[in-house]
């Protein structure tokens, strides 16, 4: 194996290691909404999960997936401030409170751990930040930094966001409802089809682009925060 060959190997096990869904940053304390669904019946079965994680991953690359294209960018470029306005317009578009949560407890940890493993000074200044509730730190902007610290491309940053979104709804699932393992895999194998084609809308999106159009989410959300029995933070 040449030394280019290596070097992408070594990217591509990097990209592995922190797009992990078992990266042990509290995602697995989360549902995206699906715990609520499936309360109330919206999701009851294979086919409904599959709407309902096809929707989700389909709203997160118009939302934070574009946030995580321009964090990637500004982090590439060492613009801090640039950071900063990123992150806060993320956070302003969470419009429940569980999501609010869910982006920064999930951000600051990622950015924490990255702290610890990749140690690039860009990554202990964003620490510090959050620490001292200079900017949220949420999730979308903590990947994107991690990323382009470590000259892992913004395609795979995006990637890494979109597959994330629908491996922590399809591992809820498991829990919440009567469904297989194979039925998940599959319902995975159909939605990382989109990533494809969702990136470079994202790519050739403003941040001012940037929106997350789901009532029926947001409902269902704050339904969640005054629910009787929760298996899931959100």
């Amino acid at each position: 194996m040449g030394d280019d060959d290596a070097g992408g190997a070594s990217l591509f096990a990097r990209m592995l290691q922190f797009g992990d869904s078992m990266f042990p940053i509290g995602a697995f304390s989360f549902s995206s909404g699906l715990e609520s669904a499936v309360q109330k019946g919206v999701v009851t079965d294979a086919a409904t999960l599959r709407a309902f994680a096809r929707t989700a991953v389909e709203q997160a690359a118009r939302g934070d997936g574009v946030a995580v294209i321009a964090a990637h960018r500004a982090a590439t470029a060492g613009d801090v401030d640039a950071l900063i306005r990123i992150d806060e317009q993320v956070h302003a578009r969470k419009l429940s409170q569980e999501a609010r949560t869910m982006s920064v407890r999930i951000g600051k940890k990622f950015t924490e751990m990255g702290v610890q493993i990749v140690g690039a000074p860009l990554l202990r200044t964003w620490r510090d930040h959050i620490e001292t509730s200079i900017t949220p730190g949420c999730y979308p902007v903590a990947l994107a930094i991690n990323f382009a610290t470590q000259d892992l491309p913004a395609r795979e940053a995006f990637v890494v966001h979109q597959y994330g979104v629908a491996s922590t709804i399809l591992s809820a699932a498991l829990r919440l409802m009567k469904i297989s393992h194979v039925e998940t895999q599959k319902i995975l194998y159909e939605v990382n089809k989109l990533a494809e084609a969702a990136y470079e809308c994202a790519a050739a999106a403003r941040l001012s682009e940037m929106a997350g159009y789901a009532p029926l989410t947001e409902i269902l959300a704050a339904v969640h925060t005054k629910a009787h029995v929760r298996l899931f933070m959100n």
